[in-house]
């Protein structure tokens, strides 16, 4: 049976250990550490996923801004989400992106955006940002970089471009 639950701070080191295994390098371990350390974390958005106590599975939903002529409106990145890799194909990163993005409406927060696989996310409701009018940060195809609305509408006025933190900077 998997439990899904915020973080805790015993679980740092296991949550880097996941992130670490799952992306075969330390890139998202030090994007996860600097939000941690940033005022764009929420604690709340950082959960994991545990089986027998173990931390097999990790996401995390921050704070990112779109930039509009009217100015910066704030919105979630999900970034990173990470499963070890013995765990994988198994349903548990798909459960954490169900319980993370109810976690987020529970919070009032109104649209998510994510850098990934497209046959994967879809399946959540993600769509081409482009699609929405909102751009990417940098240059990507436009089915990889999506955004999903979680509140109904939410969306239909805000025209821009999608800007991150400077703790995005730990990933290159």
């Amino acid at each position: 049976m998997i439990t899904i639950r915020p973080e805790q701070i015993q679980d740092i080191a296991a949550i880097r250990e996941v992130n670490d295994l799952a992306f075969k390098g330390e890139n998202e371990s030090k994007l996860v550490e600097a939000i941690r350390q940033s005022e764009f974390f929420v604690p709340e958005l950082s959960l994991v996923a545990l089986h027998d106590n173990q931390v097999i599975g990790h996401i995390l939903f921050s704070i990112i801004s779109i930039e509009t002529e009217a100015g910066p409106v704030p919105t979630l990145a999900l970034a990173p989400m990470s499963v070890r890799p013995q765990y994988q194909n198994q349903g548990i990163g798909s459960s954490l992106v169900k319980e993370g993005l109810q976690k987020c409406r529970q919070l009032g927060y109104k649209h998510t955006a994510v850098l990934g696989h497209p046959e994967f996310y879809s399946k959540f409701g993600f769509t081409p940002s482009v699609t929405k009018g909102i751009a990417a940060p940098f240059p990507v195809p436009d089915e990889v970089f999506m955004v999903i609305e979680l509140q109904e509408n939410s969306l239909d006025s805000i025209k821009g471009k999608v800007k991150y933190p400077s703790a995005f900077g730990a990933v290159s």
